[in-house]
């Protein structure tokens, strides 16, 4: 029997699907690079050593305890510029330069320094033994800080995820008003593993979002991914966290085994075309060519 153009089309199509590997693509999916430990920060290529600053954010913090403002003050003015820092190394500079400047009656810049304290960390709040020189000016920044929507990222992914295809995960910044949100650190791991993976992202305008495929696990078992962001500002210093590492986030991943090639909807998909259009070419030539016999009559004439 012979066969059209579309059969023999169908037939290379299913013979090519059956003697080759489904591959999963890769497009857009991100990179992760090994995530740098507490002590050290990203600096572009490589896990940089951050500045050791505790010995001397201690000596700022017991010269403002005895009242000694000319011994604090430089040692967190230089703190403040050798970063990239930690989200609560900030928060604890931010916290002493305030109080710096309120004892030096500085009262318009302490009141600028409350302010980034308190969109660091709206939630912060000082010892009510300081001088009252201290504690009405940071009140003051208080009542302030009430009165617009604090930094905020929403992170999201879909339901009914597998190990075996990327993750798609979507970070839209609801809220900036100090316009420091400048990038994100995307740090994850599976579940049980000791250390996160990280990948950097630019963070989008405010109500807009940026997505991203994070690899597959290319596991053969249902898998939890564990995650938490980071939000940077344009000097590497943390400003906002999304979860941490002792409480990342879970995702719930599913696995099923692929089915065997002959169960899959294509294959049958194919095979039902080619079958189509093997029985329309039968059709066609049994309409086409002669008949063995031809009906009439025999007549004997005398």
């Amino acid at each position: 029997m012979r066969l059209s153009l579309s059969a023999l089309a169908c037939l290379c199509l299913l013979m090519a699907a059956c003697g080759s590997k489904q591959k999963v693509g890769t497009t857009g999916v991100a990179k992760l690079r090994p995530a740098c430990v507490g002590t050290h920060y990203w600096n572009g290529t490589a896990c940089s050593a951050r500045a050791a600053i505790t010995q001397q954010l201690k000596r700022a913090t017991k010269a403002l305890a005895d009242f000694d403002v000319d011994t604090a003050m430089p040692l967190l003015v230089d703190a403040r510029t050798r970063g990239p820092h930690r989200h609560e190394t900030l928060i604890r500079i931010y916290a002493q330069l305030g109080i710096a400047h309120a004892y030096q009656k500085h009262e318009a810049k302490a009141l600028k320094v409350f302010d980034l304290l308190l969109a660091l960390s709206p939630g912060h709040l000082l010892s009510y033994h300081l001088s009252p020189k201290v504690t009405f000016i940071y009140e003051q920044a208080r009542i302030a800080a009430k009165k617009r929507q604090a930094p905020a990222l929403h992170v999201t992914w879909p339901r009914g995820l597998k190990t075996t295809t990327p993750v798609p995960v979507d970070i839209s910044v609801v809220a900036d008003p100090k316009s420091f949100l400048t990038r994100a650190a995307i740090h994850v791991r599976r579940k049980g593993d000791s250390n996160f993976r990280r990948v950097d992202v630019a963070l989008p305008k405010v109500g807009k979002y940026r997505r991203v495929r994070l690899p597959a696990l290319s596991s053969d078992k249902p898998e939890i991914l564990q995650l938490f962001v980071t939000a940077l500002d344009s000097k590497g210093n943390e400003v906002l966290r999304w979860s941490d590492a002792q409480r990342p986030r879970e995702i719930a991943l599913d696995y099923r085994k692929p089915a065997r090639w002959y169960r899959k909807w294509w294959v049958w998909a194919i095979a039902g075309g080619v079958v189509a259009a093997g029985t329309g070419t039968t059709v066609y030539l049994i309409g086409r060519e002669p008949p063995d016999t031809i009906d009439g009559g025999l007549g004997i004439t005398r």
